[in-house]
């Protein structure tokens, strides 16, 4: 019982952790934020391989999982650090992007509750529209990010958690089907052998 309420959370998890991931592929697709991108598309690759190995059965794969669920806690912990800017880090930076274009992340431009307003025109060029900071925004790109990433990391805590959990339980299911012989591909030939020896002995016994 306890192994499939182990199973049941995982499996919970793992569909959560699908949902908010493509959520937020789709925002750093409209961003151009390339390194996330490709970081976002791994983690739905390793997500669904963890689904499918608490479902089938399939220890390794959940180790592959557990062990993705570290470097993706790690990954969204520099990402909330790059946009916090702590240790030096610059949001306004091109290292998401791989320095291929200057876009910035896509709630920078549609932010929560953020004015936009068209720069003035400046010796007969007009620039680009422009976001308005400065506390004119109910919630700042940065934020938004951050919690995006803390929710990842959330979810990917718990995933690691009952990933190694669901982990051990199988490993002890293995070894205890193998000690009673479950692995044993010959198991009647093993029984019957000592019979059978013993027969042909009582054959060659003297009258």
């Amino acid at each position: 019982m306890s192994s499939c309420s182990g199973r049941c959370t995982l499996l919970a998890l793992c569909a959560l952790q699908l949902v908010t991931v493509v959520e937020r592929q789709v925002f750093d697709f409209l961003g151009y934020q390339w390194a996330p991108i490709l970081a976002n598309f791994i983690h739905i690759i390793v997500v669904i391989l963890g689904l499918f190995g608490t479902i089938q059965y399939r220890p390794r794969y959940v180790v592959v999982y557990v062990v993705w669920a570290a470097v993706w806690i790690t990954w969204n912990a520099f990402i909330i650090c790059f946009y916090l800017e702590v240790g030096g880090l610059s949001k306004d930076s091109e290292l998401l992007t791989f320095n291929l274009s200057r876009q910035h992340s896509w709630w920078r431009e549609h932010g929560l509750g953020c004015a936009r307003e068209e720069a003035a025109a400046s010796f007969g060029i007009l620039q680009d529209q422009a976001l308005v900071s400065g506390g004119l925004c109910a919630l700042e790109h940065s934020y938004v990010e951050a919690l995006h990433s803390g929710l990842q990391i959330l979810g990917a805590l718990l995933g690691f958690v009952y990933g190694c959990y669901v982990v051990s339980v199988f490993t002890e299911e293995e070894d205890s089907f193998d000690f009673i012989g479950g692995f044993d591909p010959f198991p009647l030939y093993h029984v019957n052998e000592k019979p059978s020896s013993l027969l042909s002995k009582q054959v060659h016994l003297p009258a």
